[in-house]
């Protein structure tokens, strides 16, 4: 790689992207879905554990996905005004 540990640190900072897996909520754009990504977190005074939900637009460039199906995606450059996601996978088929 290269010599210099610094500039080698910041490039692999640079590709670490979130991976988040979620639901398909909807389908009804062009080459766009949107996912719905659940996070259980602890509530910091009452420690019970809270669900948040969160949409994220996601770029499905072959239009492949349907509502319900179970995929992975991962944080990119923006690829529009909302979308800053794009698919890695599709873990599961909707039944």
């Amino acid at each position: 790689m290269s010599d210099n540990p610094a500039e080698e640190a910041t490039t692999n900072a640079r590709n670490t992207r979130k991976v988040r897996e979620g639901l398909v909520v909807s389908n009804a754009m062009d080459k766009t879905v949107k996912v719905e990504v659940s996070d259980r977190k602890r509530h910091p005074r009452y420690n019970k554990t809270v669900q948040h939900n969160t949409t994220l637009f996601v770029h499905d460039e072959e239009n492949t996905l349907n509502v319900g199906d179970r995929v992975r995606v991962m944080e990119t450059r923006p690829l529009s005004k909302l979308k800053r996601w794009r698919l890695l996978e599709i873990v599961e088929r909707a039944r």
